[in-house]
Formats: structure tokens, C-alpha cells, sequence
């Protein structure tokens, strides 16, 4: 049960649901966002915040107001002020008139006129300014505010005393060349100390500058601040935990991708995994770098959160985390950078420069050098000293291989054999070396096997004139023996000795002709799909007369359903007929002979088991020789070229044939390709 749940918790259906609820998240998370910018009207800061008169929105606001009345009685004063071209600035005037005359497709523009119609324009722009201005002040009904320089008063209180303005809990006061604020931290927030390059502006001019907030406007605006950041903090936790669930599930999602249980440790990787690393990063910034710009249209035409952002944000997700998730897998089969273009490239450059060097002339090898050398050199023309020595050495180390290698093939010619010539790496002289080592192997092996043959020349002609001169004596010794006998009961004796010595003679030649013919290969082979259960079966039947009269148990072992192997009949039941003579001859009497078949790799093994009534006190090699027998005495009827007959017909089938013995346990395997298309 358990390891069902780890299965199910890695399965595709899982990891669907979690990748689901993530995207699920992200939308939670934009509707949280949205909600709180609706919420706080784009002052977001009201979260971070512990009071309201402490607050960015209050204090901005008041900056803004202030700034208004400042810019009101310091530069407007009045409309008739600013129609007669006063709040003009000359510097401003002369700056536009140079950029109208640049921009200007008429020639011979008169400066006067060009002149007089910018100051219009701009007479236009401040008393549209100075209007919108009088218009926000109407509108707010705080705070209470009377200013004036003696000739010019704006204010919207009836109250125009200072001491009636020290009375409210916030107030801004600035006059006769002093200011001060209330509450005094104010003095010391950044945000108000705008307030002293506007009381020092105005103060040149005695301007009187009293603002005031009354407790009921306070109070009511600090409640509704209060309600704000109530409703923002909710929908702040609720962006929090939104936020939570998205890195819970893509770290679920990391941990269990490319793998189907915790336990498991392979990588699995999947058709998306395709698509190389560095293409795959590249996609993840376009895609990121065209959210961007996708937000940035929308929101400067429809607002800082809105629908759209669904939209565009989810397939975006969507699409990263899928690329991300490709990214991990890598990571995790460690293929991240083999599995890139740039890997790719610079490897088969490598390869190719590598296959050029390995596997081209002397002549190439030295080109190639000589044109890489300078590249190599000119890159890093700093480091030139450094690159000469490293040319030096790689040049003495190569100077030292060859000498090796002619120091080498000096004494191999000599006549030491055992000499090995040892060039680490793969290079040139290495090649060469190995093929010189190679040469030097392939001459004392080929020495080894005519040692060899030699050797078995001389067994071989010494059991044949053993094997062969035994019947041969026995022909002549009895031949001249029934020249001479005049007995018929004798004569008939004789003719029996000569009928039984001429047909083991006869058997000899037979055998080693035929060993000579399979050896050498000169023999028909027509090979065929034949049904080995049924061969054996047969054969078994032919030979019971020999198996009962050796008192041996046969034990034929298969598989329940046809074995067709690819071989020739005859040629096949003379192996098997070689081996079974070699039983008879050999195999203790009384004792179990058992057949086994069965299939391996590609082919049918068939196996012949026995237990000896000699002593195995000789290796399979030396037995599978010719004239090779298990009985030192060489008292048996046998020739001794059973075994290698039968070696050279099984290869000559394309199969395999090999003995094994094991203390009297002595094994006679073959193996034969199998049809695997039975008939």
C-alpha cells in the first residue's frame, strides 16, 4: 500500500492537479493585487504604515496643496497678472523661440512675430494652469487656508489670524521670516521639507501663509484610513498565502519531476526535454521581456491591474514553469550543459579538429599545427612566453616518443619478443607504437602456434604410427601365418583376425581423412531448418542396442514445444553420432549419460553429460587435439579424432563446440543458431 501511494503521488495525474492549483494561485495572486491597489488607490504604502498623520498619502496630499497655494501667490498672484505676460519666463520664452524657429518649415519667419505668438501660448498655459488650480482648491474642503502678500489674498476661511490656526492639530505656519509646523516631527520627514523652500520663497515678499486641518477632518479621514488598510491587509494575507501555495507547488513539482517515486533513481525524461538548454533559457527571457512589454501596453492603456493581465500573466506562467521544469530534469540527469547547442558546436568542432589529427597524414597533422598555432598564439598574445613553452614541451615529449620508438623496434628486431614499446595518450606515436606492439604480438603468437604445430606434427605421427602400425603387424603376422597353416579350424581363426584388424585399419584411415577434410573445409555444407528434438530422439533409438550393452541410463531433457536449429542433417548427426561413440567408449559402465537443451542468446544449447571410466588427468585443449584420447593406454577402439572432427563439422555449421571436464565429469557442449520462426 505504501508503495502505491509514493507511485500515486508521483503520478501524471497528481502533478497535473498541483500544476493546476499553481496556476490557480497566480490568478488568486493578481485578483489580490488588484483588489488591494483598488482598495488603497494606488498608495500601497498604507500597509507598511502605523498612523495617518504618519502616512505617504497624507503627506502627499498636503505636499501637493501646499504646493498649489505656493505656486498661487508667489507666481500667478491674479489673471490680470498673468495677461499681462508677468509669470512669463524669459529664459523659458527665448529656449521656445529657438526650438520654433528649428522646427519651422517657413523661411524668413519674422522673430517678432514668432516671438509675440509664444508668449500668447504661453499667457494661454498659465491661466489655464492658474484656473485648474483655483478649481482643486474649490473642490477640497480641506484644510482651511488664507494666504497673501498685502495685494493679493487667496483663501477659503474667514479666519485670518495666526493664533486661530495654531489652534488646529495640524497646521503649517509661515510668516514674517519665520515657519513652523505641527505636528514638529513633521519638520524632520522628508516629504515636508518642501515646505521650507516654499516659506523661504515667499517669506522675501512678507507673505503670510497659514494652513490648517480642524479635528473633524482628521478624524474622519484618520477612520476611513483605518477601514483602508483594514480591507488592504486582508487582501494582503490573502495574496500571501496565494503566494505560499505557488512555491509549495512548483517545489512539489521540481521535487517529483523526471522521477515516478521517491525511490526511484532513474531520470525520466519526456519529448519536451528535446529542446537544448540554451534554447530553452532564451525562450524563457523572450517570453519574459514580451510579458513586460505586454503589461506595460496595458496598463498605460487601461490601468495598472485589469482583466488583461489574466491574459497575459497565466500562458506566461504556464509556459516558464513547463521550460523551468525541462531545466530541472536536465539538471537532475546532469545534462544541463551537454545538452546545449553551444556544447553541441564546440564538441563537434573538437571531434572534427581531433578526427583530422587522429586519422590524417603526417603531412595534414603538421598543416593543421602550423595553422592553429598562430590562432592559438595571436589570442593570447599576453601569454606568449607561456604558449612558447608549452610549444617546447609538447616538442621535447615528442622527440622522446619517437626515440622510444626506435629504441624499441631496434631490440624487437634483435630478437626479443617479450620487448614492449609504452607511449601514453592517443597520438601519432602512440598509434604506432600499439601498431608495432601489435606486429610484435602477431609474430610471437604466430611463433607460439608453430611451436605448436610442430609438436603436434610429432604427436600426431608418432599415435598414427602407433595406432596404425598395431593392426598393420597384426595383418602381416597373421598372413604369414596362414601361408604356413594347414589346420582349417586355424586358418578360419586367422581369417577372423585379419577381417577384424583390416576393418580397424579401415576405420583409422576413414577418421583421418575425415578429420583432415573438416579441418580443412572442404566439405558440403547445405544448411536447413532441422527439428534437433526429433534428431536426438532418432539417434537414441539407432544406438539402444550400444546403450544396453554398456548398462547406461540415458536422461534427454527439452523444452515442451519444437526446436528448429539452422544446420546440415548429416553433418549434424555425424557431430552428434562422434559423440555418442566417444560415450560408449569412455563413459563409465552403469553410470547416467544426460542430454540437455534448452535456448540461449540467439541459439540452442545442447549439453552431453557423463561421468568417465578413466582418470581425466588432461586439459580440454590438449583433448580436443587429434590422436588425443582419455586412456593414456591407448587400449580403446577408439581413434582419438572424434572430438576434433566434430568441432570442425559444428563450425563449419556456423556453430560452437567445446568440452568441459570437471574431475570425471566430462561435458560435450554445442550450440547451433536457432530459427526463430519455427516451420
Amino acid at each position: 500500500m505504501a508503495t502505491r501511494s509514493k507511485k500515486f503521488s508521483h503520478s501524471i495525474f497528481i502533478k497535473t492537479i498541483i500544476f493546476l492549483i499553481m496556476l490557480a494561485s497566480v490568478a488568486g495572486a493578481i485578483y489580490s493585487v488588484k483588489q488591494i491597489f483598488n482598495v488603497t488607490n494606488g498608495n500601497v504604502e498604507v500597509i507598511f504604515e502605523d498612523e495617518f498623520l504618519n502616512g505617504s498619502g497624507f503627506q502627499l496630499e498636503n505636499d501637493h496643496i501646499i504646493d498649489e497655494l505656493a505656486q498661487l501667490i508667489n507666481e500667478y498672484k491674479s489673471k490680470e497678472n498673468i495677461l499681462e505676460g508677468n509669470t512669463i519666463d524669459k529664459e523659458e520664452l527665448s529656449y521656445r523661440v529657438e526650438e520654433a524657429q528649428w522646427d519651422s518649415d517657413e523661411e524668413n519667419i519674422d522673430d517678432a512675430i514668432l516671438k509675440e505668438r509664444i508668449k500668447k501660448e504661453m499667457i494661454a498655459e498659465d491661466l489655464e494652469n492658474y484656473q485648474m488650480i483655483l478649481k482643486n482648491l474649490k473642490n477640497q474642503e480641506e484644510p482651511l487656508y488664507y494666504i497673501t502678500d498685502g495685494k493679493h489674498t487667496f483663501t477659503n476661511t474667514k479666519q485670518t489670524k495666526k493664533e486661530q490656526f495654531e489652534k488646529y492639530p495640524v497646521h503649517y505656519i509661515s510668516m514674517d521670516d519665520e515657519w513652523k509646523m505641527h505636528p514638529p516631527e513633521f519638520g524632520n520627514n522628508y516629504s515636508f521639507y518642501a515646505y521650507r523652500d516654499v516659506s523661504q520663497t515667499i517669506s522675501e515678499e512678507n507673505v503670510t501663509f497659514l494652513v490648517g486641518y480642524t479635528d473633524s477632518y482628521i478624524d474622519n479621514a484618520a477612520t476611513e484610513w483605518d477601514t483602508q488598510k483594514s480591507k488592504a491587509m486582508k487582501h494582503m494575507y490573502y495574496l500571501l498565502s496565494f503566494v505560499i501555495v505557488f512555491i509549495l507547488s512548483f517545489l512539489y513539482l521540481m521535487v517529483t519531476t523526471g522521477r515516478k517515486s521517491f525511490q526511484d533513481d532513474t531520470v525520466h525524461m519526456n519529448p519536451m526535454d528535446k529542446l537544448y538548454v540554451d534554447l530553452n533559457i532564451a525562450f524563457i527571457l523572450i517570453a519574459s521581456i514580451a510579458w513586460v512589454v505586454a503589461y506595460r501596453e496595458f496598463t498605460y492603456r487601461m490601468g495598472i491591474i485589469n482583466g488583461f493581465v489574466y491574459f497575459i500573466t497565466l500562458p506566461y506562467v504556464a509556459v516558464v514553469v513547463v521550460l523551468l521544469l525541462s531545466l530541472i530534469r536536465h539538471m537532475k540527469h546532469k545534462t544541463f550543459f551537454k545538452h546545449t547547442v553551444l556544447y553541441i558546436v564546440l564538441r563537434w568542432l573538437f571531434t572534427f579538429m581531433k578526427d583530422m589529427y587522429d586519422s590524417g597524414s603526417t603531412g595534414m597533422k603538421i598543416a593543421l599545427v602550423v595553422i592553429i598555432y598562430p590562432i592559438i598564439t595571436a589570442a593570447t598574445l599576453f601569454f606568449f612566453p607561456i604558449t612558447i613553452g608549452v610549444a617546447v614541451w609538447l616538442s621535447h615529449k615528442k622527440v622522446k616518443d619517437f626515440q622510444k620508438i626506435q629504441d624499441g623496434a631496434k631490440i624487437m628486431r634483435e630478437g626479443n619478443l617479450q620487448h614492449r614499446i609504452d607511449i601514453d595518450g592517443k597520438g601519432e606515436f602512440a598509434t604506432l607504437a600499439a601498431n608495432i606492439n601489435g606486429i610484435n604480438e602477431g609474430f610471437k603468437q604466430a611463433v607460439h602456434n608453430e611451436l605448436k604445430n610442430e609438436r603436434m606434427k610429432t604427436e600426431l605421427i608418432t599415435n598414427v604410427s602407433h595406432d596404425i602400425r598395431t593392426p598393420l603387424t597384426s595383418l602381416i603376422t597373421y598372413t604369414d601365418l596362414l601361408k604356413k597353416e594347414t589346420d582349417p579350424q586355424k586358418m578360419q581363426e586367422y581369417i577372423e583376425i585379419l577381417d577384424q584388424k583390416s576393418k580397424r585399419l579401415k576405420v583409422l584411415t576413414d577418421d583421418l581423412f575425415a578429420a583432415a577434410k573438416a579441418s580443412s573445409g572442404d566439405i558440403p555444407v547445405e544448411i536447413q531448418e532441422i527439428d534437433v528434438v526429433a534428431l536426438i530422439n532418432q539417434g537414441i533409438g539407432e544406438v539402444s542396442e550400444q546403450i544396453s550393452a554398456k548398462d547406461l541410463v540415458f536422461k534427454f531433457t527439452y523444452p515442451e514445444e519444437k526446436m528448429f536449429v539452422k544446420a546440415d542433417g548429416k553433418l549434424l548427426w555425424r557431430s552428434i553420432e562422434n559423440i555418442l561413440s566417444n560415450i560408449f567408449n569412455y563413459a563409465l559402465e552403469g553410470s547416467r549419460v544426460y542430454i540437455d537443451m534448452n535456448y540461449k542468446d540467439e541459439g540452442v544449447l545442447i549439453s552431453f553429460k557423463n561421468m568417465s571410466k578413466y582418470e581425466l588427468n588432461i586439459t580440454e585443449e590438449e583433448l580436443m587435439e587429434r590422436f588425443k584420447r582419455g586412456d593414456d593406454s591407448r587400449s580403446s577402439q577408439g581413434s582419438g579424432l572424434g572430438l576434433s572432427i566434430t568441432k570442425s563439422l559444428i563450425e563449419n555449421q556456423h556453430g560452437k563446440f567445446e568440452i568441459n571436464i570437471d574431475g570425471d565429469l566430462f561435458k560435450s557442449i554445442i550450440y547451433l543458431p536457432v530459427v526463430k520462426e519455427t516451420i
